[in-house]
């Protein structure tokens, strides 16, 4: 029995993270007319766009209805259609972005209300892997390392697999042995030379793909914003159709702070958190041109391909300078009268 069938009659939800603005691609993914595709919606190499490819990811654990992505109400230009694969309550709309904390906060209580028991594992929707097989294995694991109630969570950390200045590292307690481990440090964006020996010393990747049981990440969230999660869950409360936004939604992201999941939530959590060993597996998170044009190198030149899977944006025939890249015109007027 394959772990998505055995994980039908579980609490095992994917909530994959879909609402970054990818500003530090836009040079790559800006067209001639102003128009700008966030890279969640751009596809790497003329096929589906990196969002698909990590619901796909997130569909090898839970079938599509424990699947929920988190979107931005300004992004609704992309997502509008590329997510009609999902049930339409199993995409959450946030009217304004306030960070990854309050993006993951409004995804946990819309899937608590479902499914108080839930364990949610989060993905980025922005991600490449040369080796999917390598990632499957280790997040099925993770989600069965949760104990029932348990208030942990465990990150998977990626073995480098040179030393990027440009990522985060997380530093394990220890590396002996195979099961996750207490977080000594996170250190992000080092220089080169102390990236070097972070990694001598058996330091991985931050991945920021992690698994926890919702009622333990909850009392994280209460911990340092119960007032907060008090705010959004009376917002949740007010009736609405799926992927729209109330009015009480609305004002309450007015006035929230912006929080960084990672800076603000998890470095400040380690007794909480465990960190788990993933081994290479080509895993980019082509958060900058350099980075995008690496993977790219590495894949086959393809002929762009015209069926409505497709994203309508090709950051690698972006990075080779070619026309195709650019959204069609059909695109393009349709893209412009949802911005107005």
């Amino acid at each position: 029995m394959s772990s998505k069938e055995s994980g039908r009659g579980s609490n095992t939800w994917m909530l994959v993270l879909a609402a970054g603005q990818g500003t530090r691609l836009s040079s790559l993914t800006t067209d001639a007319n102003g128009l700008t595709v966030p890279k969640q919606f751009c596809s790497l190499n003329g096929g589906p766009s990196l969002l698909h490819m990590a619901i796909g990811r997130a569909r090898t654990v839970v079938p599509s209805e424990r699947i929920c992505v988190v979107v931005a109400e300004e992004q609704r230009r992309w997502w509008r259609k590329s997510l009609a694969m999902l049930p339409p309550s199993n995409v959450l709309v946030q009217p304004r972005n306030r960070g990854t904390g309050m993006g993951i906060l409004l995804a946990l209580l819309c899937i608590m209300a479902r499914d108080p028991e839930a364990r949610i594992a989060f993905l980025p929707s922005d991600h490449y892997l040369s080796d999917e097989e390598v990632l499957a294995r280790a997040l099925e694991s993770a989600i069965g390392s949760l104990g029932r109630g348990s208030t942990e969570m465990i990150l998977l950390g990626i073995t480098p697999e040179e030393a990027d200045p440009e990522l985060g590292y997380v530093i394990p307690a220890s590396s002996e042995g195979t099961a996750p481990a207490r977080v000594r440090q996170f250190v992000e964006k080092p220089p080169a030379p102390i990236a070097a020996r972070l990694i001598e010393v058996g330091g991985l990747w931050n991945s920021f793909i992690f698994t926890a049981n919702a009622i333990g990440l909850l009392q994280l969230f209460q911990r340092r914003h119960a007032e907060t999660v008090t705010q959004m869950r009376a917002a949740l409360d007010c009736p609405t159709v799926p992927q729209e936004v109330s009015s009480a939604l609305r004002h309450l992201y007015r006035d929230l702070p912006t929080v960084d999941f990672s800076r603000h939530i998890l470095e400040s959590a380690a007794e909480w958190l465990r960190v788990s060993a993933v081994q290479r597996c080509g895993w980019s998170d082509l958060g900058t041109v350099p980075r995008v044009k690496r993977v790219v190198r590495e894949l086959p030149e393809v002929q762009a391909r015209a069926n409505g899977r497709n994203a309508c944006f090709d950051l690698a025939c972006a990075v080779r300078g070619n026309a195709s890249a650019v959204p069609q015109p059909g695109d393009l007027a349709a893209a412009r009268q949802l911005r107005r």
